[in-house]
């Protein structure tokens, strides 16, 4: 239920930022080039969008921090294992819990100093210099991001553990439709 609840966050985060950031981005690109059309300049000239590249910036990096949580979980992150998959089979899986169990160490040590981080930050009262948005929220998703894909390390090497299967992505996105699809018919080869 929590992985299941988990999955459907990382999920709408990551599309969501990416879909306000898009919107974003096109209303201050419109914006500016309205400036060239006088009727609509005149309506539109008093709208002020300088704060536009400050909020996509950050919602880009709440998206990245959510989105790499995602990648382990659904195994889309790049992985150097040409030397690990040369060894016998005992040795491909101590190296593949070993690095799964450094990912999880390096990804909370990131999250402990990100949450120490935006404690000091929240003590200062610093904000952002367009959005005036408190800075610490911003920074947040240093060490929330960063448990999560912590967890995720964590989760993937316990079902490793058990399965022997890391998490595959299907790039063509067709993995459930291609399994059931039927044999062409003999003359159709």
């Amino acid at each position: 239920m929590i992985n299941r609840v988990l999955d459907r966050l990382e999920e709408f985060i990551v599309a969501s930022f990416m879909a306000a950031a898009t919107i974003v981005v096109f209303l201050a690109v419109v914006h500016r080039y309205t400036a060239s059309v006088p009727w609509i300049w005149e309506i539109t000239q008093h709208l002020n969008v300088t704060w536009a590249q400050e909020l996509c910036i950050y919602l880009f990096i709440w998206m990245a921090k959510f989105g790499a949580a995602y990648g382990v979980r659904t195994g889309i992150h790049v992985g150097v294992d040409v030397l690990v998959r040369t060894l016998a089979p005992k040795a491909q899986r101590f190296w593949t819990l070993f690095g799964l169990a450094s990912g999880a160490a390096f990804t909370s040590t990131v999250a402990v100093l990100g949450a120490m981080f935006v404690v000091r930050v929240h003590g200062t009262g610093q904000v952002s210099p367009d959005l005036e948005m408190p800075m610490w929220i911003i920074y947040l998703a240093v060490p929330l991001g960063s448990t999560l894909m912590c967890y995720r390390f964590l989760q993937v090497a316990v079902s490793f553990w058990h399965t022997g299967a890391l998490p595959q992505h299907d790039p063509t996105g067709m993995g459930s439709v291609q399994a059931g699809m039927a044999t062409p018919p003999e003359g159709a080869r």
